[in-house]
């Protein structure tokens, strides 16, 4: 089914709640990867996941078209996961650097997820040593595969300003390498 056949169904309530059931199969597994790494734990992931589509459902009416609906739910799980990341820093008193400690911790728990091997390690651990911003840019450009003009309007800035924190990324990524190269 294409987006814009899609939307007009999901526009429709005779068909709204059908529509909305193939809208979740079809961007459930992107946006749960795309969560998951960001808060890291599979629970966390599923629970920032459902509050996204019960968000989508919610605002359903206001969803004008303006962007695809690809990029609408990926506005809103992003948004979804940085909130329970905030959630989660203030609930533990943490600063930055103690939530990213628990976060590469989490990461070495949930090890399967990740392949196991021990360069798909140092990798994920690099990208959790970024700051906040460049690591969701360096997700959403490497491992979604997305546009920097679908990011761009997913996070409400200028290409211009993701470019450069996806280059920032990728350098501080191959410095955190090279020094565990060695």
């Amino acid at each position: 089914m294409d987006e814009q056949h899609l939307l007009r169904k999901l526009q429709s309530p005779e068909s709204q709640h059908l529509a909305f059931e193939e809208l979740v199969r079809l961007y459930q597994e992107m946006l749960y990867y795309h969560i998951r790494r960001m808060v890291i734990r599979h629970d966390d992931a599923d629970d920032v996941l459902q509050n996204t589509f019960l968000k989508a459902w919610k605002y359903l009416d206001k969803f004008r078209g303006d962007a695809s609906l690809k990029t609408w739910l990926y506005r809103i799980a992003t948004n979804e996961s940085l909130t329970f990341l905030k959630k989660r820093k203030k609930e533990l008193h943490e600063d930055v650097s103690d939530l990213q400690d628990d976060l590469r911790h989490s990461l070495k728990e949930e090890g399967t997820y990740f392949s196991g091997e021990e360069i798909q390690q140092k990798l994920q651990d690099a990208i959790l040593q970024l700051p906040e911003r460049q690591r969701l840019v360096f997700h959403m450009r490497y491992y979604d595969e997305l546009k920097y003009d679908e990011i761009a309007e997913i996070l409400e800035v200028k290409v211009g300003g993701l470019k450069a924190s996806y280059h920032h990324a990728v350098k501080k990524i191959e410095k955190q390498l090279t020094l565990h190269a060695g």
